[in-house]
């Protein structure tokens, strides 16, 4: 009884941890699914709202700013002691400008309260840091436009890595069960004394072998599944299954044409052109550095000798400032031929990274056309092994071949459905390369 119970803990258990292999998707509901949960585009969207709001900070410096001081002291400073009775109306004339008073006043305290206003009026880099920002939070929703590409590419991958997983089992399948047919013939053969011992070890041993290559290939689907799951943004432990060979349209642009598609899609230009963006404001906001600034201030304030907040005299004051720094050390030339070199950096960036997404297209494009031609040989080679297997069959069935001919038929027959698996993959996935290098992917996948 305690040997039941303890079973049925066991597969409670097992069933509860167990990765969910029911849910399949196809690729379109499994992208929609990362664009909702994603990580990685989650943190890229919270950074594009930061940004954003990094312009709101920016653009409040041309809204006045509004404090409120309270604060006591207490000082026989004969200067300080002098302002705060001037400060709460209590100078008397007989007894505070005797020489004894003004020279030696006795400790006194005094209860300040103010609320002060500040305006500006010109400040010319109040304007560029308002256009700095803008440009960051420009910059932040491409960041995430390229992230929503390069997350729906890796779920695209993660996809056919799961349906070459599948293919990969069932070829291990079908090897385990000739394997099994093998050793049965082998073991007759003997058994009728025209087979030999070593004919059913080595179908035994290629039957272990098998029996290896399906456990590895199903551990392979179990994590191929799994690591799908991780690129939709699935719970830990979940595993995804597809449902659908996954098919995109081949690309019928000309190579120049996609090139120039990449050049106005790609994310990652779209960056480098908003970093050359940032650099000319910085340009100017390092010229605006010389130029003097403008700003109003106001401020109204009680005093009072015995109480916080009293009130034995209030007072206010209104006043325009201008500040003019006319040397300060050529800091400001530095920093503007600082910023100026920072520009022709991020050009010859923007420059190298153009050239770059040309090269990457090309590249692409000339993949998948070396994918396409591989696959007609795979094809080509799976046709040769079925029948070249189908030959060494009838050999043996008339006992013209030997059981190892015929167990190398099989092996070679599986091997070029592996191989016709993985250039299958690699022409789906080089169609997939080049919308993403064009930079179009997502909207060729969910079309």
């Amino acid at each position: 009884m305690n040997d039941k119970i303890v079973l049925l803990a066991a597969a409670l258990l097992f069933l509860y941890s167990a990765p969910a292999f029911g849910d399949t998707v196809t690729l379109r509901e499994a992208i929609s699914r990362a664009l909702e949960q994603n990580h990685l585009l989650q943190a890229a969207a919270l950074q594009q709202s930061a940004a954003e709001e990094e312009v709101g900070v920016s653009r409040s410096r041309y809204l006045p700013r509004v404090y409120l001081e309270s604060g006591a002291v207490l000082s026989n400073r004969p200067s300080t002691v002098f302002m705060m009775k001037l400060d709460e109306a209590r100078i008397d004339p007989a007894r505070d400008f005797t020489a004894n008073s003004l020279n030696h006043p006795s400790a006194r305290g005094d209860f300040r309260t103010a609320v002060m206003l500040e305006q500006p009026l010109l400040d010319l880099g109040i304007s560029t840091g308002v256009e700095l920002a803008a440009k960051d939070a420009e910059s932040a929703a491409v960041v995430l436009e390229s992230r929503r590409e390069q997350v729906a590419f890796r779920v695209y991958l993660a996809y056919l890595e799961v349906r070459k997983a599948h293919a990969y089992r069932d070829i291990a399948d079908q090897a385990v069960a000739n394997a099994r047919e093998h050793r049965r013939l082998a073991e007759v053969r003997e058994k009728d004394g025209i087979g030999l011992k070593s004919d059913q070890l080595r179908a035994a041993t290629a039957l272990a072998e098998a029996e290896q290559r399906l456990l590895s290939s199903r551990n392979d689907l179990l994590l191929a599944r799994m690591r799908l799951n991780l690129a939709v943004g699935g719970g830990p432990g979940g595993a995804l299954d597809i449902s659908t060979v996954p098919d995109l349209d081949q690309a019928t642009l000309a190579q120049g044409e996609l090139a120039a598609l990449a050049q106005k899609s790609r994310p990652d230009l779209r960056i480098a052109e908003k970093t050359l963006e940032k650099g000319a404001l910085a340009v100017r906001q390092a010229r605006n550095a010389y130029f003097p600034t403008i700003y109003a201030a106001a401020d109204y304030q009680v005093n009072d000798r015995d109480l916080p907040l009293g009130w034995d005299k209030d007072s206010w004051n209104v006043g325009v400032n201008l500040r003019w720094e006319l040397f300060d050390g050529s800091r400001r030339a530095h920093a503007k031929q600082k910023a100026e070199l920072s520009r022709q950096a991020a050009a010859a960036l923007l420059e190298n990274e153009r050239r770059e997404v040309a090269l990457q297209v090309t590249e692409s494009v000339l993949r998948r056309e070396e994918a396409g031609l591989r696959l007609e040989s795979a094809r080509a080679a799976l046709l040769a092994a079925e029948e070249g297997r189908r030959l060494i069959t009838l050999r043996f069935e008339n006992g013209l071949s030997s059981m190892v001919e015929l167990m190398d038929a099989d092996a070679a027959l599986n091997r070029s459905r592996a191989n016709l698996v993985q250039v299958e993959n690699s022409f789906l996935g080089s169609t997939g390369e080049i919308y993403y290098q064009a930079g179009v992917f997502l909207k060729e996948v969910m079309r």
